[in-house]
């Protein structure tokens, strides 16, 4: 059986791996491709931060009734990058390569550092706390990331 450490740590580099393929359709100048393969990453995120914010954090929360810990933190900065992911999607919808590459830049780099915490962090901790209810939360979040 895979762990929830595991199973969010994989969405985690699909959803790198389609902010990867933006940077590539920038970096050719296709902006068709790029604000395509952009909202295909965005979708991705956005699924995974509902998912985290919808199931994830209050099953964590509910075990361990740490609601101003490290969930806490999460959802702010979920709310920190989906104002990045809207502002990079309007410079790709306006053509503004430059706004784009900026923002894209920051993005990049508080994922990069969310997801460390997250993985480093927080799934290990659900793992450890939610070993009795993991079957159900992973199959959860499974259905909850397939459905978006």
């Amino acid at each position: 059986m895979t762990s929830i450490r595991s199973f969010m740590t994989d969405d985690h580099r699909r959803c790198d791996d389609l902010f990867a393929e933006a940077e590539q359709a920038v970096a050719k100048k296709d902006f068709n491709l790029a604000r395509a393969s952009f909202g295909h990453f965005r979708s991705a995120v956005l699924a995974h931060f509902d998912t985290e914010e919808k199931t994830l954090f209050p099953t964590f929360e509910a075990k361990t009734g740490m609601t101003m810990g490290p969930t806490q933190v999460m959802r702010m900065e979920h709310a920190q990058m989906r104002s990045l992911l809207d502002e990079a999607d309007a410079s790709l919808l306006a053509g503004e390569a430059e706004d784009y590459l900026g923002q894209a830049e920051t993005l990049l780099i508080m994922m990069q550092q969310h997801n460390m915490k997250e993985e480093n962090i927080l799934y290990p901790m659900c793992d450890q706390h939610l070993s009795a209810e993991l079957s159900a939360v992973l199959e959860r979040l499974e259905a909850e990331l397939s459905e978006a």
